[in-house]
């Protein structure tokens, strides 16, 4: 049986944990073996419910699989990415109460979590989240290792770029573009393109 370790023992790992539970593929396919992280007291405030290994040194074996517990760009690639250096093996994880319209594509390493709608005809790159409630218009794209917080609203034809980071609820309206490693805050609703590298709030969304 396969060992799922779930990289990233804070608050969106232990979603993760409890998501991943509840996937039809728990028990069969593969088994929960706990967290990678580097804080071994991470899940102390929360009973120890499952084991926590250091992340660093860490080698992947022939029996390991991987899922991104973790929500920020940066830090997901900073501590993922040496992880695929060296074959580990993620999966892309879909709950099994997300949903799917036609014609959607989405990357290695992907987390897509519960209550999230993506319609048609949608590409997500590698290592993107869809947080809970979260919705993806038709023809949308996002690029790797973007994150969408709770309920966010990419509508229609939208191009969002790699590592983007949206607050929750924040709303994109149709045929706009994020640059690359911009941040939209929460509640901000994005009626022009964003520029690369820049934080984005309010209504209408501006450069802070």
């Amino acid at each position: 049986m396969k060992q799922l370790h779930i990289v990233g023992a804070g608050g969106f790992g232990r979603e993760c944990h409890a998501w991943a539970s509840q996937h039809p593929d728990c028990g069969k396919a593969w088994v929960l073996a706990g967290f990678l992280d580097d804080n071994p007291e991470a899940l102390r405030p929360f009973g120890d419910f499952a084991p926590v290994r250091p992340l660093a040194g860490h080698r992947p074996k022939a029996d390991d699989l991987y899922l991104c517990g973790l929500g920020m760009p940066a830090l997901k690639e900073k501590l993922i990415a040496p992880l695929v250096a060296a074959g580990a093996r993620f999966l892309t994880f879909v709950h099994p109460r997300a949903h799917l319209g036609a014609r959607v594509t989405i990357g290695r390493g992907s987390v897509v979590c519960p209550g999230a709608v993506l319609s048609a005809d949608i590409t997500l790159g590698e290592f993107v989240l869809v947080n809970l409630n979260s919705t993806i218009g038709h023809d949308a794209t996002l690029g790797d290792w973007t994150s969408l917080s709770a309920q966010c609203d990419v509508t229609g034809h939208v191009r969002i770029a790699d590592r983007v980071f949206l607050g929750s609820r924040a709303t994109i309206i149709p045929e706009k573009t994020v640059g690359s490693r911009s941040i939209v805050g929460a509640g901000a609703v994005v009626v022009t393109h964003v520029p690369a590298g820049v934080t984005v709030v309010g209504i209408p969304a501006r450069v802070l």
